[in-house]
């Protein structure tokens, strides 16, 4: 055991004298299997969303291996666009990933169950989950065709990462097992992510050259940001830009005009894992002069150990060559910095600068481009064995003292481990003492008139929605309505600012809840409830209905519910308007309603005429928890009486199917009311379509104000406020309703947070995204957004110019405050008074937003 030490120490030491050494990956030759086969990857390392039985649990889906039934198999059948099971692969360090192979369940012939496609994300932190696509922007990998034989493919582009999950896809409902493996090679460059300027567009001749990073796996706004792409995938440029390979003329490139650039420069950020001793960096730079395009001139780079960056920058000149037209690598010496940051300037030469790798050469950055692999399998090579050749000797009295020294160093470690552990503990002591002094504080104040409740729902555009192509990796539309779409929301990212905290904050949203809330004042004033004290009330279509605080609950129960019986044959369907998983909403016809409702609500037509409601029915297998939810839900719908709120006008509770009966208005929702119609004026008379003139416009979208102000003095806080959920009756009158997410017209305004919760992002406050934080000043942000939508005829969707993660990143942008978050423009309609108030309401200080009295008053004032 001691020779064995002796000998891996003595390797170490062997590859840290080694300096010149080819740093460069080479993908090529890094593809060997990483130990799933092997068993380097251990058990506790590999696990899954479920598992069919323990004998097909994610330990035993290694390749080539028939332990336990012979494979990992999920719990459910696999769905078609369903993809919630998956397997996951945690490495221990970031890896570089070029091949991945796949396998059935075979079990000596007695299994017959394999995947035929699959998709891939992964991992870096463990956060944020990114999908790989292939060069094309296709994310399903072909899979296996029998129960037995192994199929490799290689990922191109490959990936960097420690996580990894494979994810089964199905085309038709089957059963599905998998056995898996990952080859490649440890990432020892340590570079977790660049930020960089987007590749820009050369026209060259007539012909677009695209230079853009197309395999980044960050945020693309106007840079790129907390990602790697191109520019680590190992492939370098070939010297002629223009010549077409994988896909397009300049692929392998990403290049930079300096006429996007007034200071001169393109600045790159690189981010490593850890601090580091940097000797080299090594840019591979397209120096094709005759079309404009050389290599960097000087590059000044700065290096960060801590928070600060250093105030005196490295700075370097390479030779210019007017010669040679071909690409080649420019070696720049770091001379030792010590860093986890680096922040470099390439000044342009030319017109064009264009780059295809950067390798960083630190303590431990080199890989094996050109040695033998281990004479036993199961990881990758770092080197060969120094025993081998007899010039790689190690001086024994360096290795003592070496040894020594991370001894000590290990010993300091495990002390600086047991001090941070113990001050955890007793923080969080001192925090479940505070938080119980809390609970029986609030326990003996809270009343009625402080309770929050959530009221939910959301609708599309009636033009452009985002592609599949075009949604990101982390944010999958959920298209058809899938069965699980009402949890909350969770923290969708991780920005660099977070502190653990904010990390761990989330929308508060619980099935059951039996103490008294504890509550936070929210920067409005208004109580913020965390997750475990709030009772979660299952709408019947799916849909995340309300949020509501446990004492007020408890306090309502006791109430009678003030709607009466409705006798079921009077109703007559016309149209179902959506479903869910415990229900469906139809529109009917009902006789004979105004006798069972209110003497102080009336409707806009004779006694003897039917009347057109929205009926949600439970289904009447619904389970325990959702009939209770239900009949909570009538009786908080019972109490909201405004002309701006849809009235809930009588139930159906006697028997089976439990049903709620509410107004429904003869114009439809707002949403697409307003795309069937178009603004006064030329292009109106020209179509002959309908118009809405502004006066009533502005009228709707004060009546909208109103029904909010409404809700907002009850400290309900409605969560998914847009046209789509604002019915319109005669005369231009609307009412707030909340069926919309339940449409599968309105299916692509939702989007799937890492595979649990369905938000409308394009409508939520940057606080609601990132912190899961809902209050009234969201509902604030929410209401500018329905204004701008009104005032653009609903013709296209918020943010439509931006995809999914792009929508995302700018929220990170409000978190930041550098004043480069991107506002919705101006619509052509809409008069400087009315969009600043719209601005107001997008304002990053919760505080600083205007509550809806403030805007009810605003909007009456603009119409004078």
């Amino acid at each position: 055991m001691q020779r064995l030490w002796d000998t891996h120490f003595q390797l170490l030491i062997l590859l840290y004298l080694l300096g010149d050494v080819i740093s460069q990956v080479n993908p090529g030759v890094c593809r060997y299997p990483l130990g799933m086969s092997g068993g380097q990857i251990h058990d506790e390392d590999i696990s899954a969303s479920s598992q069919w039985s323990e004998s097909t649990a994610a330990r035993y889906g290694r390749l080539d291996s028939e332990e336990g039934d012979g494979a990992w198999c999920p719990e459910i059948t696999v769905e078609p666009d369903s993809l919630k099971e998956f397997l996951q692969i945690d490495l221990r360090s970031l890896y570089f990933i070029t091949l991945v192979g796949t396998q059935g369940r075979h079990a000596g012939g007695i299994g017959n169950e394999f995947t035929q496609m699959y998709k891939i994300k992964y991992s870096r932190d463990g956060s944020r989950w990114i999908s790989w696509r292939n060069r094309q922007g296709n994310e399903v990998i072909d899979g296996n065709r029998n129960a037995y034989d192994i199929v490799l493919k290689d990922l191109e582009p490959p990936i960097i990462a420690r996580f990894v999950r494979f994810m089964p896809v199905s085309d038709h409902s089957m059963n599905v097992c998998m056995r898996v493996e990952l080859y490649g090679c440890e990432w020892l460059d340590g570079l977790v992510s660049y930020n960089a300027p987007a590749g820009e567009q050369m026209n060259l001749d007539g012909e677009p050259v695209q230079l853009s990073d197309s395999v980044y796996d960050g945020a693309v706004i106007h840079s790129m940001t907390e990602g790697l792409g191109q520019l680590t995938d190992g492939l370098c440029g070939p010297d002629d830009f223009t010549h077409r390979n994988y896909v397009w003329p300049g692929y392998e490139w990403v290049g930079w005009t300096n006429e996007s650039f007034p200071s001169g420069y393109v600045e790159i950020m690189f981010e490593f894992d850890r601090v580091r001793n940097f000797t080299t960096m090594k840019v591979h730079c397209n120096n094709m002069f005759t079309r404009h395009v050389k290599a960097f001139r000087q590059v000044v780079c700065y290096f960060r150990s801590d928070v600060h960056w250093e105030a005196t920058p490295l700075s370097f000149s390479p030779l210019m060559d007017d010669v040679d037209p071909r690409a080649r690598y420019v070696t720049v010496s770091l001379a030792n910095h010590m860093a986890s940051a680096i922040k470099c300037q390439f000044y342009f030469a030319d017109t064009w600068m264009m780059f295809s790798e950067i390798t960083f050469q630190s303590d431990t950055a080199m890989y094996n481009t050109t040695l033998a692999p281990p004479k036993t399998g199961g990881g990758p090579p770092t080197s060969t064995d120094p025993g081998d050749d007899p010039t790689h000797k190690v001086d024994d009295s360096n290795t003592r003292i070496l040894i020594g020294c991370l001894v000590a160093i290990i010993f300091i470690l495990v002390a600086i481990i047991i001090i941070i552990l113990w001050r955890q503990v007793w923080q969080k002591m001192l925090e479940k003492a505070s938080r119980r002094m809390l609970d029986d504080e609030l326990t003996a104040s809270l009343s009625i008139q402080s309770e929050t409740f959530t009221y939910t729902n959301t609708n599309p555009p009636c033009s452009t929605v985002p592609s599949e192509l075009e949604s990101s990796s982390t944010y999958e539309r959920i298209f058809p309505l899938g069965p699980d779409y009402q949890e909350p929301s969770r923290l969708i990212r991780k920005l660099p600012e977070f502190t653990e905290e904010a990390s761990l904050a989330s929308t508060a949203v619980a099935a059951t809840a039996t103490k008294a809330p504890v509550a936070t004042v929210a920067q409005d004033g208004v109580p913020h409830y965390a997750e475990a004290d709030i009772v979660y009330l299952q709408g019947v279509t799916g849909g995340n209905t309300y949020a509501v605080p446990a004492l007020t609950m408890d306090l309502l129960s006791g109430k009678d519910v003030a709607v009466e019986e409705f006798p079921r044959k009077l109703l007559t369907f016309k149209e179902k308007l959506g479903e869910g998983q415990f229900g469906e909403v139809h529109l009917c016809e009902a006789e004979d309603m105004q006798g069972f409702i209110d003497k102080d609500f009336s409707f806009d037509i004779s006694d003897n005429q039917p009347v057109l409601v929205a009926v949600k029915m439970l289904r009447a297998d619904a389970n325990k928890n959702a009939r209770n939810d239900f009949l909570k839900e009538i009786k908080i719908m019972s109490r909201l009486k405004d002309p701006n709120i849809v009235r809930l006008l009588a139930v159906c509770i006697c028997s089976d199917p439990f049903c709620m009966i509410t107004e429904y208005m003869e114009n439809g929702d707002l949403n697409q009311f307003l795309c069937r119609h178009e603004p006064e004026g030329q292009l109106a008379l020209i179509s002959k379509a309908p118009t809405v003139s502004y006066s009533n416009l502005c009228y709707m979208a004060t009546q909208i104000a109103s029904g909010m102000r409404y809700l907002s003095s009850l400290n309900f806080v409605h969560r998914d406020l847009a046209t789509r959920n604002c019915l319109v009756g005669k005369s231009c009158t609307i009412k707030i309703a909340d069926f919309g997410m339940s449409r599968n017209l309105y299916s692509g305004d939702y989007y799937r947070i890492q595979g649990r919760a369905v938000l409308p992002i394009r409508w939520m406050s940057w606080e609601s995204i990132l912190l899961g934080k809902f209050t009234t000043a969201s509902d604030v942000w929410a209401f500018g957004v329905t204004l701008w939508e009104t005032l653009t005829f609903c013709k296209e969707q918020p943010y439509s110019q931006l995809t999914d993660e792009q929508v995302i990143e700018n929220t990170g942008e409000f978190f930041r405050d550098q004043k480069r978050q991107i506002y919705l423009p101006q619509p052509a309609l809409c008069p400087d008074s009315v969009y600043k108030i719209m601005m107001s309401c997008w304002r990053r200080n919760a505080k600083e937003r205007p509550s809806f009295q403030q805007i009810h008053h605003a909007l009456l004032q603009s119409q004078d």
